[in-house]
């Protein structure tokens, strides 16, 4: 694969529109994943934009080599000016074709560069439902990266297939929407409420 098969840049935008509206009152707030508060997620999100981004320009070395869970994640005093440049660089970098081509690395894990590109966008899926349910916002994904993270995590339905990233499957009904699906697939119950 040389072309991009997904632009990220819908996606990558709608997780920093749910960023930009976070108050400061809300940092310590829990989210979907129980190790995060929303400030730890938000620290999550800058990372792996930057992860994600030095893995599309091939450019490997701290950010691309550190396994997501070596450390509690946080943001810093400026957070708000570096999660949307993050996010933009982000988008760009997997605009190259040059990108999908090949092997890459991120989180300690070298994978096929169109993989690693799934990977990156169930993580703005998946993250963006986690931020909005913990901060009370509505959300609504790209839908062409929706699809493609339910075609990835649709492929590890089996426990021996989810490794140490995802929690088991939370059944959803196949009649249920779209982002409910992916939600469940990705070991999180659709109805969480903080």
């Amino acid at each position: 694969m040389t072309d991009p098969a997904v632009d990220l840049t819908p996606q990558a935008r709608i997780v920093a529109d749910l960023a930009e509206r976070v108050r400061d009152d809300s940092l310590g707030d829990p989210t979907p994943c129980p190790e995060y508060a929303v400030r730890n997620l938000l620290g999550h999100l800058t990372m792996l934009a930057v992860a994600f981004r030095d893995a599309a320009r091939k450019d490997f070395g701290p950010t691309t080599d550190t396994a997501p869970g070596s450390s509690l994640p946080d943001i810093g005093p400026d957070w708000r000016a570096e999660l949307p440049k993050a996010f933009d660089e982000l988008a760009q970098a997997w605009r190259d074709p040059a990108a999908w081509e090949g092997d890459t690395r991120a989180g300690g894990v070298t994978l096929p560069a169109a993989v690693m590109a799934m990977v990156a966008v169930d993580e703005l899926v998946v993250h963006g439902w986690d931020l909005a349910r913990a901060t009370g916002q509505e959300y609504a994904p790209d839908p062409a990266c929706l699809a493609v993270t339910y075609d990835f995590l649709d492929q590890s339905r089996a426990p021996e297939d989810r490794g140490e990233i995802f929690g088991p499957v939370v059944e959803v009904s196949s009649e249920a929407p779209l982002l409910d699906q992916v939600i469940g697939l990705a070991g999180r119950e659709p109805g969480w409420r903080p």
